[in-house]
């Protein structure tokens, strides 16, 4: 993944954490990250990347990508906005 040298990207592993703490804890790291800052989350598939991809987008952070890695996982790029 590429980004502006400037900015912070931060990397949160989930797969393996279940609905509804999987989008808790993404919401927690997202609330300490500055506007325009990327965090990268690791989800399973199913539930847990449409849950978040969801909650995310409707509390105003941007989903930059969702890229199904293996059969079983998705690498979802968000950027923090100041709306949120």
């Amino acid at each position: 993944m590429e980004s502006d040298h400037n900015q912070a990207v931060f990397l949160l592993d989930l797969r393996g954490v279940a609905c509804p703490m999987n989008f808790v804890k993404t919401r927690l790291r997202l609330d300490k990250m500055a506007t325009g800052e990327l965090l990268e989350v690791l989800l399973d598939d199913g539930e847990p990347i449409e849950s978040v991809t969801s909650s995310v987008t409707s509390e105003g952070h941007a989903v930059e990508s969702s890229t199904k890695i293996e059969a079983n996982y998705h690498r979802l790029i968000i950027r923090k906005t100041a709306a949120a």
